[in-house]
């Protein structure tokens, strides 16, 4: 007795047709789990403007890195000075942009592109080292104020209280004064003067976490605090201190060149921006515009670019905008 089985039946047992399990199958395939640094990451990519950043970014770091080429390819040193006619005019003031200066002269008859391409060498420097040792000092102190809680956290809240009230720029100018400036000395004030902010974001996070079940789990198991807050804790906090530290950077620049600007900063003639837009003051007034101008825009476009990013940074990892805020 042949047994009655619909064609479409016979196609599925066939193969030529999909059953009801294959398609189960197939979609089940289609739904993968994604971590959320795949999601920040994917995030990131498909926002313009921090991609547009990032490219800024990285053509300052590579004029930069590249400034001694392009000292070569104008034939012009950092410190080296043209008197006039070459780099000053008769009057001796800065001469204006040409096919021999690209961005004109500054008071000494030094060549302005050049300088300003060092210079970015110090703000990068200060900006980059002195926010990892923001960001490192203030996850350290707020991992440890969070975690252990009581007398340590009620002397390390009231430490990063009293470094918030201070107003930073006075603070940091009194201390420049007295130690001396000098690159070492801004990226060590500018560092351990900004870790408080850090510190109370991690400590808030870390008060969060400690109570979870797996925190209580590796307590039991007999962990020791260190172990729990550097190998448990440390990783789900690492997202808003990657956020901050992409935020702490324009900080850190613009700081770094503020105080250069009053004359405790970067001392003379290493180029700095800062230094050169306070030179630039004395012959503005004098019709040289190209001296206030280009320094000006170097740190305006740097410090933009490096917020823009990290805004995109921040809103990829909490789109909804309300965790590291």
């Amino acid at each position: 007795m042949a047994l009655n089985i619909p064609q479409a039946s016979e196609q599925a047992l066939a193969g030529s047709v999909p059953g009801p399990g294959t398609e189960i199958g197939e979609n089940a395939k289609k739904i993968e789990g994604r971590s959320p640094w795949r999601l920040a990451t994917q995030r990131l990519l498909h926002d313009k403007a921090s991609m547009i950043s990032l490219g800024v970014i990285v053509f300052i770091i590579l004029i930069a890195i590249f400034a001694p080429v392009v000292a070569a390819i104008t034939g012009h040193g950092p410190d080296q000075q043209f008197y006039a006619p070459i780099g000053l005019n008769a009057n001796g003031q800065p001469l204006a942009p040409s096919s021999h200066f690209w961005m004109g002269t500054d008071t000494l008859g030094r060549d302005i592109l050049v300088r300003i391409a060092y210079g970015a060498r110090i703000s990068l420097i200060v900006g980059v080292l002195a926010s990892v040792i923001s960001v490192g000092t203030g996850a350290i102190v707020g991992l440890a104020a969070g975690y252990f809680g009581g007398v340590t956290d009620t002397l390390l809240a009231r430490l990063m209280d009293w470094l918030l009230a201070i107003p930073f720029l006075l603070l940091a100018i009194s201390l420049v004064t007295v130690i001396g400036p000098g690159l070492v000395v801004l990226l060590i004030v500018i560092g351990f003067l900004g870790w408080a902010s850090v510190g109370r974001i991690i400590r808030g996070q870390v008060l969060s976490i400690r109570e979870k079940e797996y925190i209580e789990a590796a307590r039991s198991l007999g962990a020791g605090p260190w172990r729990i807050m550097f190998i448990d804790i440390l990783p789900n906090v690492i997202a808003p201190i990657i956020v901050y530290m992409s935020l702490l950077i324009p900080v850190s620049i613009v700081a770094e060149a503020s105080l250069s600007f009053l004359g405790v900063g970067i001392p003379p003639p290493t180029p700095d921006w800062g230094s050169m837009i306070a030179d630039s003051q004395s012959v503005f007034e004098y019709g040289a515009w190209w001296y206030l101008v280009f320094p000006s825009l170097a740190l305006l476009i740097t410090t933009l670019a490096f917020n823009i990013f990290g805004d995109g940074v921040r809103d990829a990892f909490d789109p909804r905008g309300g965790m590291y805020v």
